[in-house]
């Protein structure tokens, strides 16, 4: 392995990156119009354009990254976290293509991608287990039905894919139909197939989970675990290594269930076992995600483990560094900086960074993939740096937490710093008197109340213009930057319809709480409404927004489906 092509964006390619900079490895970037200028395309040591803004036509374009991959002369492929990371089709390609594929085995991908299959699995090898779906059910029917056998809330999940995405919790049977359509249409969106297969779940549960590595001779080693139950919409926030508060029996039982999992599976590389711990004790085995995860970092820092560095010396067929469990060193925390707005109820809020300045000293370190007048697209998810805290305790972890996150400094768009800020002083995440935070617990507990912040100015125009030129008679494509040629009088750089720019604040318009896509109308123009009714669905940074009726009278629908409109503006007026 001499040169790798890292098919992912933001502070995970930043990573990779570095990794292989430390390596001696080159890097090759592959970017997506909105990502021109992005901070992974300025370090990396070549880079590539997708042609195409959205997802489906450049991150996840197998065959557009498979072809940059051999006109730049890569000769291995890093998936990073998401997209094609957990894709066997995509690992297939690469190795067809005579590339070093940096992960799991296709076959291997695909066995434990299903979660169907690798629940059989988990239970073959005697991991604990909640009841479950045998396989993906077809309608929302037969959720309901399970729900009446074995109890609510009843969690709809992706079959295919990971990350917290396509996964819907119905704690009423009443919701079961919305609740299941949204999952399939969320688990079409992230990993390009609907099916979903439905769990027990286990009402206010931690999440924890075991960190694996293994090499292609056999080796599967744990390297301890983590919690991330501190999440909002199943997409996590806060992360810890080791998971602080467990007995030293249900760290064993889950060391070992992870290990046998990953051994029986023919497990090589990085991979992450998931488990969920109920009140009551109970653990169950909830997925293992084939790649790494975004949280990996407390996991570095609390071994002494560059897992990137691991994942390159696996994939070039070299055996484990380390052959037993470390002992932790000290307590580390994580914190997602994503671009959301807690007072808003954790809306995405797409927008130019016009000042960051992140902490340091003693125990800090910073992930990041944005700096200063970096534009965050509402294309992709809101993930815009990791701040990585350490301590020999958790104690220290928690204070030097504390005075790093005073410390940090964002401005231009919304982030979720004032959240982490207030988790930070909770006594259900202190946990002096018993570590209580949940799954939930941001909905159903946490009881500060966190202002709005202001809504971002649109963000600028990160669009290409595309056209040829000719140079010493030989035709060359050319892309240029929309904002460019607008501040050249040649262009118009933002939308100037309606639905794009309109503000209204009369009782009677229903407005975009978000920048992002009219992904669906639930009701028809003409159609009386009710307040509080769900109206329409809108999509941002790959999550969904609920639109309710601001009020009860006719709706009369101004926007288009598909459409792409700024927050403020109106989507529709109830008469």
């Amino acid at each position: 392995m001499k040169k790798v092509l890292i098919a992912n964006r933001g502070e995970i390619a930043v990573r990779i990156i570095r990794a292989c900079r430390d390596h001696g490895l080159q890097s090759v970037a592959v970017y997506a119009d909105p990502d021109m200028d992005a901070l992974f395309v300025q370090l990396a040591d070549e880079a590539y354009g997708l042609s195409g803004s959205r997802p489906a036509e450049t991150y996840l374009d197998i065959e557009k990254l498979i072809a940059i991959a051999k006109r730049s002369g890569a000769d291995a492929v890093h998936p990073g976290y998401g997209f094609l990371s957990e894709r066997a089709e995509f690992a297939r390609a690469v190795i067809d293509a005579g590339l070093i594929w940096i992960g799991p085995d296709p076959h291997v991908i695909e066995m434990l991608g299903d979660k169907v299959e690798a629940r059989r699995i988990a239970k073959s090898v005697g991991a604990p287990l909640v009841a479950g779906s045998d396989g993906p059910v077809e309608t929302a029917a037969e959720v309901i039905a399970f729900a009446e056998k074995f109890g609510l809330p009843v969690a709809i999940k992706a079959a295919h894919g990971g990350g917290g995405r396509g996964i819907k919790v119905a704690w009423k049977m009443e919701d079961i139909a919305e609740f299941y359509e949204s999952a399939v249409r969320e688990a079409k969106a992230a990993f390009g197939r609907g099916e979903c297969f439905l769990e027990r779940f286990l009402d206010r549960p931690r999440h924890i989970e075991a960190q694996v590595i293994a090499d292609k001779h056999g080796n599967v080693l744990v390297l301890g675990t983590r919690d991330c139950s501190l999440q909002r919409r199943n997409q996590k926030l806060i992360e810890e290594a080791p998971a602080p508060f467990l007995g030293d029996a249900q760290r064993q039982s889950i060391h070992d269930a992870a290990k046998k999992i990953c051994a029986a599976a023919g497990y090589s590389g990085a991979g992450t076992v998931e488990f969920l711990l109920g009140v009551d004790g109970t653990i169950s085995f909830l997925e293992v995600n084939t790649r790494l995860q975004v949280e990996h970092p407390v996991t570095e820092e609390t071994t002494g483990i560059d897992l990137v560095i691991e994942q390159f010396r696996i994939a070039d067929g070299l055996p484990l560094l380390v052959t037993e469990t470390p002992a932790p060193r000290g307590h580390s925390i994580e914190f997602r900086i994503n671009a959301e707005d807690p007072g808003r109820g954790f809306l995405p809020t797409p927008g130019t960074i016009t000042a960051f300045e992140a902490p340091s000293g003693p125990g800090v370190r910073l992930d990041s993939g944005v700096v200063s007048g970096s534009t965050i697209p509402g294309t992709f998810d809101s993930l815009m740096a990791k701040l990585i805290v350490t301590g020999a305790t958790r104690e220290q972890a928690l204070t030097r937490a504390r005075r790093a996150l005073k410390e940090f400094k964002i401005e231009g768009i919304a982030t979720v710093l004032p959240f982490h800020r207030a988790a930070m002083e909770a006594a259900d995440f202190i946990g002096e008197d018993g570590f209580t935070v949940h799954t939930r617990w941001i909905e159903t507990d946490f009881a500060d109340t966190l202002a709005a912040e202001t809504r971002p100015a649109p963000g600028a125009d990160t669009s290409l213009i595309r056209t040829h030129v000719e140079i010493d008679g030989k035709r060359h494509a050319l892309g240029i930057p929309a904002a460019l040629l607008a501040g050249l009088g040649g262009l118009k750089a933002q939308d100037s319809s309606p639905a794009a720019t309109a503000n209204v604040e009369d009782a009677s318009t229903v407005a975009a709480p978000i920048s992002g896509t009219l992904q669906a109308w639930k009701c028809n123009d003409g159609d009386t409404v009710k307040e509080g009714d769900l109206i329409a669905v809108m999509e941002a940074m790959k999550m969904e927004t609920q639109i309710l009726s601001t009020r009860s009278g006719v709706l009369r629908i101004k926007a288009a489906e598909g459409a792409y409109v700024n927050a403020g503006s109106a989507l529709a007026r109830v008469e």
